[in-house]
């Protein structure tokens, strides 16, 4: 809950960061993508390292970092140094985030575990839904560092609890792929650094054709690595070979594009673009993301029943299409009401996609490989969010700016197709998806 909490009170916070540092488009980019870049690249790092040192060891020891850096972050004083804090709680949540599927997977039987992970699902939502309520509310009346300081006491009070309450478990690799881990790291964060730089920099800049190169160059290396060099592979490339494995991935990826890209842009349309307070945003805002805490407990429940495909498609269908309407709605002035069924639409997507992705993928692995599986998961999410902020970052500033309302409502729209897109091509993976598991 703390990490995707996390997110979403940034995101809401990011026109006070605006005004308050005078920042640029790109350093409100990197508040948010430091943490996603760091989250991405290193996930599969903690996966390993609870498998190596124990889960619950290194769940703790995730949850640590993660508070301590969050007060870092709330002591910034410049763009750089909350940057520099951010990365620091991606390298927490990194560690954090994968282990608590892995933790869920075994502390429940297969039969159990849809609802298990539901219930997850609803978690998750819960700290999606109070988001902008809460960041809107905690900007408004304190200040921005509030934020971050909330998560101090959260943690404080988690880590003595996690260290005697769970159960200490280990996966089957004993031993660190440190070549496998570097490789990994640099070629996930030449990736990610791509995108990220592209609308500063330019496509055909020097920098981010760079960056692409010696990404794909070091991810090529790793998968070679991974199937033929390591001892001790950290991924075992054979999993992708699982239809439901692979579909879930590719549909986990771009739920995130679709997800992260529209909610960088609809926190800021409803203070920049319609004029409404922090708080006043996020209220508005809560219909959109309270629905996982409600609708996700549900459908991971039913998808132990029937399968994760029909939810995964569904769930994606509606993300497209509610996006797509709130694009085709949007213009200076538009009244609230005319937006809040297409923020529901969406916002129930979500909550078919959050949990039944999450089965899908620790489900189509043996248990063992459940850490592993749920890293992978966490990668490619965390990576599509980066690639989503990023692309709807572009297409904002080629239709629109800071300039106006109307600049920024013209930027905005467009730049919301381009996430309704994403969830669209994310229905196509879905759709291969296997009936009911299996590969």
């Amino acid at each position: 809950m703390l990490c995707s909490l996390d997110v979403v009170v940034v995101a809401t916070a990011l026109p006070a960061l605006r005004a308050g540092f005078g920042a640029s488009l790109s350093d409100l980019e990197w508040t948010i993508n430091a943490y996603n870049l760091v989250f991405a690249c290193l996930t599969l790092t903690g996966a390993a390292l609870g498998d190596r040192f124990g889960r619950r060891r290194m769940y703790v020891v995730g949850l640590a970092v993660f508070t301590l850096a969050s007060a870092f972050s709330a002591l910034a004083g410049r763009p750089g140094e909350l940057v520099a804090a951010r990365i620091a709680q991606g390298a927490g949540a990194a560690v954090l985030l994968p282990l608590t599927l892995t933790l869920i997977s075994d502390a429940f039987p297969a039969e159990k575990r849809g609802v298990a992970i539901g219930v997850w699902g609803g978690v998750t939502g819960l700290g999606v839904a109070a988001g902008p309520v809460l960041g809107g509310a905690v900007t408004e009346g304190l200040s921005w560092q509030w934020i971050f300081w909330l998560n101090v006491p959260t943690g404080l009070v988690m880590l003595p609890l996690a260290a005697t309450k769970l159960r200490e478990s280990r996966g089957p690799r004993h031993r660190l792929d440190v070549v496998g881990l570097l490789l990994a790291a640099v070629g996930l964060t030449g990736l990610a650094w791509a995108p990220v730089r592209a609308p500063a920099a330019g496509w055909g800049s020097a920098e981010v054709i760079g960056a692409l190169v010696t990404g794909v160059a070091f991810v090529t290396a790793f998968l070679r690595w991974e199937r033929s060099g390591a001892r001790y592979p950290m991924l075992p490339l054979a999993h992708f070979r699982n239809r439901g494995f692979s579909t879930a991935n590719a549909a986990g990826f771009l739920t995130f594009a679709s997800l992260l890209g529209a909610l960088f842009m609809i926190t800021q349309l409803f203070q920049v673009g319609l004029g409404y307070s922090p708080l006043e945003a996020g209220v508005r805002i809560l219909v959109w993301n309270a629905m996982p805490l409600l609708v996700a407990p549900v459908a991971g429940a039913l998808a132990d029943r029937y399968g994760t495909r029909p939810f995964m498609l569904a769930g994606l269908l509606l993300q497209a299409v509610g996006l797509g309407l709130l694009a085709w709605q949007v213009e200076p002035g538009v009244g609230y009401g005319r937006l809040v069924g297409p923020l529901i639409v969406a916002g129930v997507g979500i909550s078919l996609v959050f949990p039944s992705v999450a089965n899908a993928v620790t489900s189509s692995v043996p248990l063992g490989d459940a850490g592993v599986a749920a890293g992978v998961n966490n990668a490619l999410r965390e990576l599509g969010g980066v690639f989503g902020i990023a692309a709807a970052a572009i297409v904002f500033t080629a239709y629109g700016g800071y300039g106006s309302p109307q600049a920024f409502v013209d930027g905005c729209g467009a730049a919301l197709w381009v996430t309704a897109g994403a969830a669209g091509l994310g229905a196509v993976a879905a759709a291969f998806a296997p009936a009911r598991g299996g590969s």
